[in-house]
């Protein structure tokens, strides 16, 4: 394993740089919360075509938000993704009793972690090859997935 690269963030841009890098080096499993994702590039077409990669590859993706709305308005190709690989992602919404969780962290593998500190600043850390870094949130998740419901499941509409 490589030694560990930690990188701090403080711009939108460094935000969505690290979590691109932190894409490109998920190979098993991708574990995401934010409250709405409406700062991260769900929709943009290399974040489809990174995912798809990923998910052809034989990839899991759990994604866990408090409120979907974003993402369904303004991300239909992580929803044609969704839709495409529902039987390798899927996506929760936390119940009320959570949603005031303000962090947000991305998950790699166990290996790698961007996290965002607060949801409302882009303040936060990128920790590559650091598994010590992604145990907290990591359990954190966990619980919060366990506390979630469905969400964002893909239909088929119009048969």
């Amino acid at each position: 394993m490589d030694a560990p690269l930690i990188a701090r963030f403080d711009t939108r841009r460094e935000l969505e740089a690290q979590w691109r890098a932190l894409l490109e080096r998920a190979q098993g499993r991708l574990d995401l919360f934010d409250p709405d994702f409406a700062v991260y590039p769900l929709g943009a077409p290399d974040v489809e075509t990174r995912l798809r990669a990923f998910l052809q590859a034989g990839g899991m993706l759990r994604l866990a938000l408090h409120d979907p709305a974003h993402v369904e308005r303004s991300c239909p190709r992580f929803l044609r993704v969704l839709r495409d690989y529902g039987h390798q992602v899927e996506c929760r919404q936390s119940p009320r009793s959570l949603r005031h969780l303000s962090d947000s962290f991305a998950l790699a593998d166990g290996l790698h972690v961007v996290r965002r500190f607060h949801c409302d600043h882009m303040r936060g850390e990128a920790a590559f090859d650091a598994p010590v870094s992604v145990e907290l949130p990591a359990q954190r998740f966990d619980a919060l997935w366990d506390e979630s419901r469905s969400t964002l499941a893909p239909n088929v509409t119009g048969l």
